[in-house]
């Protein structure tokens, strides 16, 4: 598929998933780099990311179905919950036949998909690279800011799928840096243009597990349990600190779970951090990767 945005010159592929398909990056060569969007962005976030990784690196940046450039199949054809996300992800990787272990990048909701992919195939994990997200229950005395939690009442479908809001917002309010460009918001936009194209957004605020008996919150209590497996896996923490829901709490639950972890943080960066820091984060993540990988315990 050849691209439609000037600064994203890569030509996607599509797996097809029960008659919904997956649009996806295979970029480069090398030891494999897997790259988890969250909502609502797609692929596109991660673009510096995959030209930075690409000449030493496969790089992998899958669209969830209903994201991006992916199919976007109504509910009747679809079941967009969190268990079939780790699926669909499970299966890529399953169908890219990806070598020896995997980097794994994760950002927002796409930190709890990964995570939970992780978690079931700790194994198959080097390294990860951790982008404001989470993969764990709320930290203690924390509440999902009224935004989201006005998006998932009975008037969100209005203001996330009529009005486009969430994603809008996001533009406003995820980079706080600097402003992005208007062909920048245009990418961002461009796969939620109408009421159909916006079913994703909208679902993936309604999944948020909040209580116990919410679908998907015993894949959140899986995922955090399993973060125990990775207290030995090389990992990156790198936090925009003005993001007003993966906040500084976040960061330092992640510390305490994961506390050899390395983590460099940006005062004036929000949630899209990949847009308000990106020389700095493509740097540090650069290097990350080009270390030797660490031996085995014996």
């Amino acid at each position: 598929m050849k691209p439609r945005f000037e600064d994203y010159p890569f030509e996607g592929r599509f797996l097809d998933l029960d008659g919904a398909r997956m649009h996806y990056l295979d970029e480069g060569a090398g030891p494999p780099v897997l790259m988890v969007h969250g909502n609502p962005t797609w692929s596109y976030y991660y673009r510096h990311l995959v030209l930075a990784l690409r000449d030493s690196h496969r790089v992998v940046v899958p669209d969830h179905v209903g994201c991006g450039l992916s199919d976007k199949p109504d509910d009747n054809s679809y079941p967009y919950r969190l268990e079939r996300r780790v699926q669909d992800l499970k299966r890529l990787v399953e169908h890219l036949q990806l070598d020896g272990k995997i980097t794994l990048v994760v950002h927002d909701w796409g930190g709890m998909i990964g995570m939970a992919w992780a978690a079931r195939h700790p194994e198959r994990v080097e390294r990860l690279v951790v982008l404001n997200t989470a993969a764990f229950h709320l930290p203690a005395g924390k509440r999902v800011p009224m935004s989201l939690r006005l998006s998932r009442s009975a008037i969100g479908g209005l203001l996330v799928r009529g009005l486009n809001l969430f994603s809008r917002g996001a533009l406003r309010y995820c980079a706080t840096q600097r402003r992005l460009t208007k062909g920048e918001r245009s990418a961002y936009l461009a796969p939620y243009d109408s009421w159909d194209h916006r079913v994703a957004v909208h679902r993936f605020i309604q999944d948020i597990p909040l209580r116990n008996t919410d679908p998907g919150h015993d894949i959140v209590s899986e995922v955090q349990a399993g973060l125990e497996h990775f207290q030995d896996t090389p990992t990156l923490l790198l936090w925009g600190l003005r993001d007003f829901v993966f906040d500084a709490d976040y960061l330092e639950e992640w510390q305490r779970r994961m506390p050899h972890a390395r983590t460099h943080t940006y005062e004036r960066a929000g949630h899209y951090i990949l847009e308000d820091a990106r020389d700095d984060v493509l740097a540090l993540v650069q290097a990350f990767v080009a270390e030797a990988p660490m031996a085995n315990p014996s």
